[in-house]
């Protein structure tokens, strides 16, 4: 099953570094947040990955253009104009990089990679959140209700939109955060089935507005309640915090063994 990362918006909310890289290039210890994202999946047996780009998307490029070079010892030999990759270890990774537009949103870049997906199910997530979460339970819940959308629904004090859940965890409405608000939330890490393109108009089409309330409305939009570890990177602050955990070796979502 192949894995979409959305990867091309402008972080504007951790502009201290956002204004030099996309957000999803930014730092956990010497790697980008995306790295660790697709860590996670690779761990749990999904190796197939489509990163939608825009701001920025060229750094993205250039960081798999060379690979090696950021993850290797290297030794160039300048007289005989050669380079040798010590003790590679090569992840077993299909990465599509698709141009989704500068000022696309979510949804749009969603329906610009359409045509890669073909008539499947695939899994959706954003590439500023890590995650603990085993994917193949995710699956089979998925599965089990055959409903078109499943999201991953988090309870935490944060900003996102607002999930009101069934008994039988069909998500009802989906409406934007407010302060008194304790909800579960949008944490993504979603699994979608092909029709989800007839619910996204275009470029202009904001997924988690018109698309998941229609799908809502519809009884289409499904919540897997998680409870383990979950965290976005959407501040500074925020990143300062998984710093922290990853300095200190117990970062909930490294889930992969070291090489």
């Amino acid at each position: 099953m192949k894995t979409v990362i959305l990867a091309g918006g402008f972080g504007t909310r951790i502009s201290e570094e956002s204004h030099l890289k996309p957000k999803p290039m930014i730092g956990i210890g010497d790697k980008p947040i995306l790295w660790h994202i697709m860590k996670e999946y690779s761990q749990r047996g999904f190796h197939d990955f489509i990163i939608c780009l825009g701001y920025k998307g060229n750094v993205i490029k250039e960081f798999f253009a060379d690979y090696y070079l950021y993850t290797s010892d290297v030794t160039f030999d300048l007289c005989k104009n050669e380079m040798t990759v010590h003790s590679n270890y090569a992840e077993p990774w299909k990465v599509t990089l698709v141009d989704t537009g500068l000022k696309t949103m979510t949804g749009g870049r969603i329906k610009r990679i359409k045509d890669y997906i073909g008539n499947e199910t695939f899994m959706l997530t954003y590439g500023d959140g890590v995650s603990d979460i085993d994917m193949n339970d995710l699956i089979r819940f998925h599965q089990s209700h055959g409903k078109i959308a499943t999201m991953t629904s988090v309870n935490v004090g944060q900003r996102f939109g607002v999930l009101d859940i069934s008994e039988d965890n069909q998500i009802v409405s989906f409406r934007e955060k407010n302060q008194m608000d304790g909800s579960y939330i949008n944490a993504g890490y979603m699994v979608l089935n092909p029709e989800i393109f007839d619910y996204i108009k275009g470029d202009e089409t904001v997924f988690e507005q018109e698309p998941l309330e229609k799908l809502a409305k519809d009884g289409q939009l499904m919540a897997y309640k998680y409870h383990g570890f979950w965290k976005c990177m959407d501040t500074q602050r925020d990143k300062m915090q998984l710093e922290a955990l990853w300095e200190s070796g117990n970062a909930p979502w490294k889930v992969w063994d070291d090489e």
